[in-house]
């Protein structure tokens, strides 16, 4: 059994030894956040769309490192999940993207505001958060198209086309499913659709997406082999 002295000298000597680790840890968390978090590619247009999102209150309905409002989707990996061309659609105009199905509030940005508020996304995907938040299962698929995981797909599609299609049985309920959509439709069909759906169905839910030449070539090619 410890004296007095003893019990008294041990414990102080644990307290600094305990303090001089917390403190040693400190300093080494903070040291690693410039690098973690990509602070040299903080641009004016990443600092522009920080202010916007402050401004707008998006965190009273999105999550956005972990710290939010839960009523809407977390949005810390959106740009690497749905990528710039979704992004810009939703800011545009969510009801187009989901007809009666979202609720967000149609802000009257410009596109330089959409413009900073990927940047800031882009931004705040590249962190390190030490695998937060987890990456949502995708399972490996096996459908009559031969295609076997969703890396055998254009990035566009996974990025765009799942959030309102299903392909296999995955994907959105929005939309038509996507299987077979090669024996229904001729490339010349899919493109126009894809160049502009209003045009060819009046009507439809499908809005006109700020797709790139290239994006509906990669995307007509792609759906015209799903048969």
């Amino acid at each position: 059994m410890l004296s007095k002295s003893a019990a008294r000298a041990f414990f102080l000597g644990g307290t600094a030894l305990c303090a001089v680790a917390f403190l040693g840890l400190t300093v080494d968390t903070f040291a690693r956040i410039p690098a973690q978090t990509h602070q040299g590619e903080i641009t004016d247009a990443v600092r522009r769309g920080k202010d916007l999102w402050d401004r707008s209150n998006c965190m009273g309905c999105h999550t956005l490192l972990g710290e939010g409002a839960y009523y809407a989707p977390e949005l810390t990996k959106v740009f690497e999940r749905r990528g710039p061309v979704f992004i810009r659609a939703m800011l545009t105009d969510p009801e187009k993207m989901y007809p009666g199905q979202r609720r967000m509030w149609k802000y009257d940005f410009s596109e330089r505001d959409k413009d900073d508020l990927i940047a800031f996304f882009q931004w705040i995907g590249k962190m390190d958060l030490n695998g937060f938040p987890p990456k949502p299962t995708l399972a490996q698929m096996a459908t009559t198209t031969g295609l076997a995981t969703t890396t055998d797909r254009p990035q566009i599609f996974n990025q765009l086309c799942v959030a309102c299609h299903s392909l296999g049985g995955q994907g959105g309920q929005v939309g038509p499913a996507l299987d077979g959509v090669g024996n229904r439709k001729t490339p010349a069909e899919i493109a126009a659709w894809l160049a502009d759906p209003p045009a060819i169905k009046p009507g439809t839910q499908m809005p006109k997406l700020p797709l790139t030449v290239g994006q509906r070539q990669e995307l007509t090619a792609f759906l015209s082999t799903l048969k």
